[in-house]
């Protein structure tokens, strides 16, 4: 199974002044789908650092989708970092200017136009509230920063692309919540754990609460993960600490 990974770019939200809707949105799309999100990265407007970063991802061979940036302002690089991280120039894609000219007629012209130059050898992403598109590259999909318009252009882009991947990954999470044991108290057997499964991931997630409890999980194949819970059950109860079922 490929990663899937998502940027978020722009100074707005590292200052604060906008928050981020796109982290738990992901997820959720993903989810449903039976897919998950492997890594998730905020850029600001330096377009050095969104070039780099792009030009990583696809020399993975990631799926990634980039939500911001692809305005006409003179703030909004990523039009520009993505056909740098492809090796390609930029240029005007007919499509999306037709989109575009749909929408607004003359008033395309002079300064809305802008949004339809891409990379070159592009494909468009259709959005559904202003029709001004996205773009897709070497499996990179950038949309706009307005989750409204955002987020349907994502759903489009997994229906269209990506129904063979939904719900063929043999992935499940399974934890207990163990009391009276900070992680600290655990670390040996989360260590012993790994040892015994190390195809599977393990998370420990504590609470502050007065009873020092801890998520205690893991996650990966359904039936290492099975089995992972039962020792992990066995061992939570042989260090004395009660734990009860999530």
């Amino acid at each position: 199974m490929q990663n899937i990974g998502i940027y978020i770019i722009g100074d707005e939200i590292l200052s604060g002044k906008r928050q981020d809707a796109h982290l738990s949105k992901v997820i959720s799309l993903l989810s449903t789908r039976g897919l998950q999100l492997s890594w998730a990265n905020y850029l600001g407007d330096i377009p050095a650092q969104i070039t780099s970063s792009l030009k990583a991802s696809m020399a993975r061979g990631d799926i990634v989708f980039s939500f911001g940036g692809i305005g006409a302002t003179p703030d909004d690089y990523t039009r520009q970092c993505a056909a740098d991280a492809a090796s390609v120039p930029i240029e005007r894609h007919a499509g999306a200017v037709a989109e575009i000219e749909a929408q607004y007629g003359e008033g395309a012209y002079p300064k809305r136009v802008l949004m339809a130059d891409f990379p070159q050898g592009c494909e468009l992403i259709p959005n559904p509230i202003n029709r001004v598109t996205g773009f897709s590259i070497h499996q990179h999909y950038f949309v706009p920063g307005f989750p409204q318009m955002a987020h349907p252009m994502v759903e489009w882009v997994l229906e269209t692309y990506y129904q063979s991947l939904f719900h063929q990954q043999d992935y499940v999470e399974a934890s207990i919540l163990v009391m009276d044991a900070g992680e600290s108290k655990l670390i040996d057997l989360m260590n012993h754990i790994l040892h015994q499964y190390p195809t599977l991931k393990l998370f420990s997630l504590p609470k502050l609460d007065d009873r020092r409890t801890t998520e205690f999980g893991m996650k990966g194949a359904e039936k290492p993960v099975k089995a992972a819970m039962q020792d992990i059950k066995e061992g939570v109860s042989a260090l004395g600490f009660p734990w009860s079922d999530l």
